[in-house]
């Protein structure tokens, strides 16, 4: 009986030592195809680090005025007799664009007029008197004084009645105007707007530290969304003489030549100030940079081991830079890498430190430094 079951406890601790044994041998021969396993790689796009010369630009934002401009407006109140311009056309300086009914206020004039004559001829038959000792120089003085006011009061009326007919004061384009014969206008009525429109201002404010960086006569750039990828050229004609208290701005003014009119007062745009000499800066696409809360990071591929089989691995470091300006799809990188670094451009979202990568150029993210809108 014992010898039975010691034969049995045998066969048992056999069968239970092979099973261990297989599983050991299992484990280890994974282990052995782990070891030789290559992690695999994280696809990604790259760029050199490359210095560029880059023009110094100071970006605002401003409004556009006409270098001439106003709404015309009647001094005095009256009834339109007759409406001498059509909306939208240029007219010239002087130009008659609206009557207002004048009929009592030329009669009045009329009427002054005819006093003023007769005054002047009594003043005249009594100096003639005078001269003979028929009247004395007192009438002769009182006859100049009333000669005087009577010619006073006559320009006086011939002012009011010139005021009836309103004229361009400056050449220019007349705008939309609703108002017509028959009309009644209170003094001060709006009647069309004229804007001078050859040359066009641009007016924008900088902050007060770039006020040695501005100068006039230097050149700027102007671009509005009302013709998207056009830029116009013009330099500064004007710089405000004081700092504005409130917001230590200063006020600075840009004239532009706008011939074909296509540039409108009131409109927004965007004011470029080209500031000093061309200067050169290493630059990276914007889309190889992670902006976080604790500093700009790029991943660079310049990391080259070997795995166990001898195969070269490329990975990526993270490291800060330090970004200056931008300009178009590039900015400019102070600090942090060299020119010639090899620089992950997109796909770096998937990576962390140590990432083993596979280089893709094929595909690049914009690296244009003046990108133009592209209707697809």
């Amino acid at each position: 009986m014992a010898k039975k079951m010691f034969l049995m406890l045998l066969i048992a601790g056999v069968i239970f030592g092979g099973i261990f044994g297989y599983l050991a041998f299992g484990n280890y021969m994974m282990n052995q195809h782990f070891a030789t396993m290559q992690a695999p790689g994280v696809v990604v796009s790259t760029v050199k680090a490359a210095t560029q010369l880059w023009q110094p630009r100071i970006k605002a934002v401003g409004n556009l005025r006409a270098a001439q401009g106003v709404d015309v407006a009647n001094e005095i109140a009256g009834v339109v007799e007759a409406v001498h311009f059509r909306s939208g056309e240029d007219v010239a300086a002087g130009d008659a664009l609206l009557d207002l009914n004048a009929a009592a206020d030329t009669a009045q004039l009329q009427v002054l007029e005819a006093g003023a004559e007769l005054a002047r001829s009594v003043y005249e038959r009594d100096k003639k008197q005078f001269e003979i000792q028929a009247v004395s120089q007192a009438v002769v003085d009182a006859d100049a004084a009333d000669l005087k006011g009577r010619v006073a009061q006559q320009a006086q009326q011939a002012a009011l009645v010139a005021k009836k007919k309103i004229k361009a004061p400056f050449s220019g384009k007349l705008g939309i105007s609703t108002v017509n014969p028959g009309q009644y206008l209170d003094a001060g009525t709006k009647i069309v707007s004229l804007q001078s429109l050859d040359i066009i201002y641009a007016d924008f404010f900088l902050p007060q530290q770039e006020l040695s960086r501005l100068a006039i006569g230097q050149e700027v750039t102007v671009s509005t969304d009302a013709f998207p990828g056009r830029v116009f050229t013009g330099t500064i004609t004007a710089i405000n003489t004081k700092v504005e208290q409130d917001t230590r701005n200063i006020h600075v003014q840009a004239s532009v030549p706008n011939s074909g009119h296509e540039l409108l007062p009131g409109m927004f745009a965007a004011v470029e100030v080209q500031a000093g000499d061309a200067k050169p800066y290493l630059t990276l696409p914007q889309t190889a940079v992670t902006f976080n809360p604790y500093g700009e990071t790029v991943y660079i591929v310049d990391t080259i081991e070997k795995d166990v089989k001898g195969a070269v691995l490329l990975k990526a470091r993270q490291t800060f830079i330090t970004v200056g300006e931008t300009r178009g799809d590039q900015l400019s990188v102070l600090k942090g890498i060299k020119e010639g670094d090899t620089v992950v451009s997109s796909g770096q979202h998937k990576l962390k430190n140590g990432s083993v990568v596979i280089i893709n150029d094929k595909v690049q993210p914009g690296n244009d430094p003046a990108p133009e809108p592209v209707d697809q």
